[in-house]
């Protein structure tokens, strides 16, 4: 075990399996208390049960680590005040909150409910406003914090996928939004975008995953037998960010994925046209296509309409 974090405390979201799981270890090897919480639910958010969070508590102990496991969901406000108060319950204070928790309910819009849509954002999103929220005060107090919020790179545009595209992007500007203002109270605040091979991304078949390569401009995403895919790859970068090394890192988006550790640009101005005046449809009917529309890289290339 590392001492990095001898006398942290932390909470991870969602850290009965996968990703969140190999943080919370992590950061238990290096000296944190933590507090594990996972609803323990099926991967679009139904049922409960005690056992991961659970297993993952007990791996912690049984390798020298201090851990208690929490099973509130962070979906509702109070239900996520409650996480926190386990931490200061427990272990007295609070100095990292890790958000990994999450849930998939993939669906085309045209064929997605309102039940979907809502289920997706209150876990990932309002989930992190949620734990944010209440952890925030106890930070303040202590003039020291590390938030890390699990986006994704499906937020840069996954089809079939706008529901969790949205919530993930939506952290992105959380964190980009917070970070000035937790700054002078010694918080930091980051997105990542993790990946691994996991019960969630095994749910979704291979066409849709070659679909979303092919949007992103990228190759279909090659079968891995060298480990690269693990969970735990995501667990280091995680506990930098969470570390007092990291504390120079507020409101960034940071690739966490394989073994990579990568920046990412904020959105910036790439073309632009001006005049003195108002713009009419004609002259942007004429200007756009060899200015700001020259060369686009859209999306996905027209296709026939279906009509």
């Amino acid at each position: 075990m590392g001492n990095r974090l001898e006398g942290r405390v932390a909470i991870v979201t969602g850290s009965g399996r996968g990703i969140g799981a190999a943080c919370a270890k992590l950061l238990a090897e290096e000296g944190a208390a933590v507090v594990v919480n996972d609803i323990g639910g099926a991967v679009d958010g139904t049922g409960t049960a005690t056992t991961p969070a659970d297993e993952t508590v007990n791996d912690i102990i049984a390798a020298g680590g201090r851990a208690v496991a929490n099973y509130d969901s962070v979906a509702e406000f109070d239900s996520a005040g409650k996480i926190v108060q386990a931490a200061i319950d427990n272990f007295g204070r609070l100095d990292i909150l890790a958000h990994p928790a999450g849930i998939l309910r993939d669906r085309m819009i045209f064929n997605m409910t309102e039940y979907e849509w809502d289920g997706v954002l209150q876990v990932h999103l309002y989930g992190a406003f949620n734990v944010v929220k209440h952890a925030v005060p106890h930070m303040i107090k202590q003039n020291y914090g590390r938030i890390v919020l699990f986006s994704s790179g499906s937020g840069l545009g996954s089809s079939g996928q706008s529901n969790y595209a949205m919530a993930k992007e939506g952290m992105v500007g959380m964190a980009r939004a917070l970070a000035p203002e937790l700054a002078p109270y010694g918080i930091t605040i980051n997105a990542v975008y993790p990946g691994a091979a996991t019960r969630m991304t095994a749910t979704v078949p291979q066409s849709s995953r070659d679909l979303r390569a092919q949007a992103a401009g990228l190759p279909p995403p090659p079968v891995d037998p060298e480990g690269v895919g693990d969970a735990e790859n995501n667990a280091p970068k995680v506990v930098y960010l969470s570390s007092e090394a990291g504390g120079a890192v507020t409101g960034q988006v940071i690739g966490t994925s394989g073994w990579v550790v990568s920046l990412y640009s904020p959105r910036h101005v790439t073309r632009s046209i001006h005049k003195d005046g108002r713009w009419t449809l004609d002259e942007l009917e004429e200007l756009i296509p060899i200015s700001i529309g020259r060369n686009l890289s859209n999306p996905m290339p027209p296709a026939p309409s279906r009509q």
